[in-house]
């Protein structure tokens, strides 16, 4: 089974680092610092002037990339020149030395940008919201004419998209769809043509706009891109920030687009001669893997809580160590998905992918390992995390060795945590830092850092959501638990 989903986006357009000394010299040079906002166009602009260029590879979240010069002695001019003064990239310092490739991989038989296939591939990074059909049209349209786009599901976020492709690579690739996160990495794509079947949120031929009517009477909106992240960030009808008019990128005849609003979309309903890559999304995951054991329930709820709202959670009879998990909308299950798949859990990896099944049906319930049912409802939880006013405070981020701790009770000590870390058999934190609260504050927050990710997420697994009791205090704390942005204490 796919994890996450894959975009296609078919677009037409109108017309590990040694010194250079010890690495022998390649066409291929490896590029490092540089900054969070680059792109491919950065690149060529600076290094252009040492040879013509071939092909240049982003590596946005290593802040690197790999450019290929038509010569050796190109790529010998670029490494030479970057040892003796410095060269600056999009207005930060970069670093040179040959790569140990001879020439850079392409996912497709073409060597060069001038061949016949004007295609592009864009894998979507990090895809903290929602990329949609509309995402994707106002993220290519301001550099050349957008005529398809077509998203299906695969393990992770890609997509395809095209003369203007190579002004298109240039333009966007390594760009932030939106800040810190949803960054493209383009790359030319095998096929010349992909077919559309729907105008929808999941396809879409601007060619063909009968294919389904658009009303612009009401519906959602379809905005620009490139901004901040969208405001609520969960749902299917986040506003997006307009491509500033003075972006080096956008077309001069282009206009800034105002507000559109399309029909509401049409149940994802195919024929059975539709592709299954076209089938519709789904907001339920299915995870294996799981330890027969140690994993319940209530411990997915756990890890999965921090991606999205969890409605019910179901272990397969049928399947052993497998499990479904029903989540609000399939935002959700594409975030669980993409930060989730193939995380390590006592001893086992995880295999996180999107279900078939459109919903969770408590069936053959039966007793697991521990007691606990194999059926469990957290629709009315209050520990779901994405319902209330202050859901916009939720951090998504990838599993990482530092956990947050909050809504934790004021008395709470570093040996307290430690001795409840000892009950529960949850690995012991190493480091242990807490917030300045205010003198009023109710409450106690903080970070555990742990030996290794792996001990934080089976940690984060056991412990999220225990109640604690203190003398006085009629109601219990529930201590709550979260990946931290901080890498180490």
């Amino acid at each position: 089974g796919g994890a996450g989903y894959y975009i296609v986006l078919s677009v037409v357009f109108s017309i590990l680092c040694r010194d250079s000394h010890l690495i022998p010299p390649s066409p291929v040079v490896h590029v490092r610092g540089l900054c969070d906002a680059v792109v491919e166009a950065d690149l060529v602009e600076v290094l252009e002037k040492f040879g013509t260029i071939c092909y240049v590879m982003m590596m946005p979240f290593k802040r690197q990339a790999l450019v290929e010069f038509d010569s050796l002695e190109s790529a010998e001019r670029c490494v030479r020149s970057g040892g003796s003064e410095p060269v600056f990239i999009a207005n930060q310092q970069a670093f040179f030395n040959f790569s140990t490739s001879q020439r850079i991989t392409r996912p497709t038989n073409s060597d060069d940008p001038t061949s016949k296939n004007k295609v592009l591939l864009l894998s979507i990074q990090n895809p903290l919201y929602p990329i949609s059909t509309d995402v994707l049209y106002t993220v290519c349209n301001p550099v050349g004419n957008v005529q398809r786009i077509v998203i299906f599901k695969r393990n992770g976020i890609q997509a395809m998209s095209v003369e203007d492709a190579q002004k298109a690579k240039m333009a966007l690739n390594g760009a932030d769809i939106y800040s810190g996160c949803c960054t493209l990495k383009i790359e030319y794509a095998r096929p010349n043509r992909l077919n559309v079947v729907r105008n929808d949120n999941s396809s879409w031929d601007y060619t063909k706009p009968f294919l389904l009517h658009r009303d612009r009477a009401k519906g959602r909106q379809r905005q620009a891109i490139l901004g901040e992240h969208p405001s609520n960030g969960y749902g299917p009808h986040c506003p997006l920030l307009p491509l500033p008019p003075n972006s080096r990128y956008r077309r001069s005849h282009e206009p800034v687009p105002e507000l559109v609003s399309y029909k509401q979309l049409v149940p994802k309903t195919f024929s059975s001669t539709v592709p299954s890559a076209l089938l519709a999304s789904s907001a339920v995951a299915m995870v294996s893997g799981l330890h027969l054991n140690k994993m319940n329930c209530s411990r997915l709820f756990n890890l999965f809580c921090l991606y999205g709202n969890v409605e019910k959670v179901k272990f397969m009879k049928s399947v052993p160590g497998t499990a479904l998990v029903e989540m609000a909308d399939e935002y959700a299950v594409d975030r669980a998905v993409t930060h989730l798949n193939g995380t390590k859990v006592f001893g086992k990896k995880l295999n996180v992918c999107v279900s078939r099944q459109q919903a969770v049906i408590p069936s053959q319930v039966f007793e697991l390992a521990d007691g606990s049912s194999s059926y469990q409802d957290f629709s009315l939880t209050r520990n779901n995390r994405f319902s209330s006013t202050h859901s916009h405070r939720n951090i998504i981020q990838p599993p990482t060795a530092v956990l947050h701790f909050y809504n934790a009770p004021p008395t709470l000590n570093q040996q307290q945590l430690l001795k409840f870390c000892s009950e529960h058999n949850a690995p012991a934190f190493t480091k242990y830092k807490v917030f300045d609260a205010k003198p009023s504050s109710k409450t106690l927050s903080g970070l555990l850092e742990f030996d290794c990710k792996t001990a934080a997420v089976e940690a984060l697994i056991v412990l999220n959501h225990h109640q604690f009791r203190i003398a006085g205090n009629s109601n219990p704390f529930t201590i709550k638990l979260c990946f931290s942005t901080s890498t180490h204490l």
